[in-house]
């Protein structure tokens, strides 16, 4: 009776096990909890569907996506950069530097992605083309920002690696290059040969110092930098990394290209330009099928056939009666002209006389008293 009224003092001890077991089916079958109070009811818990739950957005990504929405809708370019290994205070110097001519945009790929989602569902081509390239490429991926611009390519991208800073290799740090030790006095101990030991690298004591003998690279670029390295590197004084960003794509109007293509300049596209057409003349002009590149030869070609068939028969043209005339003037005087230089050379040793015995008199002569002055040495 006692434990059915919810007591506090639960008899479980003197109760026979048939009467508890008794007990807790009627309680069961009144729905009650055998350990409740009787009447203390419990309420089922309401479920909310998720979609009619209220999702509350701090006002933090609320200004963002404002600041976001105002970027994309006033720049057409876009760097998409890197920023492992950047200090807080290296990105207020980058900052500064693009002040005026872009604008860095760093922050969640995911809330970017959304925004960029949320601009492309309005139906505007721009930004559906923006989502395209930005979001369907995979370019927002790892620690990136966007540097933002509507200016010269190539002044934003100088302007960009040129704020780097020279870092020591830190143990389990990516290298992002070779490393080569360069060979040369170390100015360290004796006692330290056990670092360049264990790295295999050859050195000598000189004057009480280490030496390298020969440039020896230690670390591989994608490698990471392990314990050895690392020490080895701070004693010798060495700070072989420089971090910044890192540009990895580059958007521009539409387009998504890596940043080796600003490295082409003026005259390699019109050296690139001038083969192509070259190609094209010579294809043209194998195949015979005229194209406005290969009709200027063309023109030429038919008028020197034309040309010839003047030169080789009794037929002349007004306009080729002067240029026939030329060339058959040409033509008889050619075996002249190349009879003339004949002729000069011919006559050149004439004019000369004996004056070319007199080094062929005198070159015997010094050759005799090298041989006599031989003779008296081995005498």
């Amino acid at each position: 009776e006692n434990y059915l009224l919810g007591t506090p003092q639960r008899r479980y001890s003197i109760m026979p096990a048939k009467a508890k077991g008794k007990v807790e089916e009627a309680a069961v079958k009144e729905h009650k909890h055998p350990q409740r109070h009787p009447h203390r009811k419990r309420l089922p818990k309401k479920l909310v569907p998720a979609q009619t739950r209220e999702r509350v957005i701090s006002d933090k990504k609320i200004a963002y996506a404002k600041k976001a929405n105002s970027l994309f809708d006033q720049y057409d370019k876009m760097f998409v950069v890197l920023a492992d290994n950047v200090q807080s205070s290296q990105m207020a110097q980058i900052r500064v530097s693009l002040r005026g001519h872009a604008t860095l945009l760093m922050g969640k790929n995911t809330l970017i992605k959304k925004i960029l989602s949320d601009r492309a569902s309005s139906g505007n081509e721009r930004d559906k083309l923006i989502y395209d390239k930005v979001v369907g490429e995979d370019l927002l991926k790892f620690n990136v920002g966007l540097v933002m611009t509507n200016g010269d390519l190539q002044d934003i991208r100088t302007k960009i690696t040129s704020n780097k800073i020279q870092a020591p290799a830190r143990q389990g740090a990516v290298a992002p290059l070779d490393v080569i030790v360069p060979a040369g006095n170390t100015g360290l101990e004796p006692t330290k040969t056990s670092f360049f030991q264990a790295l295999n690298i050859g050195t000598k004591i000189t004057k009480g110092t280490v030496e390298i003998l020969k440039d020896e690279k230690v670390i591989n670029k994608g490698d990471k930098v392990g314990s050895s390295e690392a020490t080895l590197l701070q004693m010798l004084g060495i700070k072989p990394f420089f971090y910044g960003l890192d540009i990895q794509k580059i958007y521009d109007e539409g387009s998504v290209y890596g940043p080796e293509i600003l490295d082409i300049t003026d005259d390699d596209m019109r050296k690139k330009f001038q083969d192509g057409i070259s190609r094209v003349t010579g294809f043209s002009l194998g195949s015979g099928y005229t194209t406005a590149v290969s009709l200027p030869h063309a023109l030429m070609n038919a008028f020197k056939r034309a040309l010839a068939v003047t030169v080789a028969t009794d037929y002349t043209s007004e306009k080729h009666a002067e240029l026939k005339k030329n060339i058959l003037s040409g033509k008889a005087a050619a075996p002249a002209a190349a009879a003339a230089p004949a002729a000069a050379a011919a006559a050149a040793p004439a004019a000369a006389g004996k004056a070319p015995e007199k080094p062929v008199a005198k070159a015997p002569e010094p050759e005799e008293e090298e041989e006599e002055m031989g003779l008296g040495l081995f005498d």
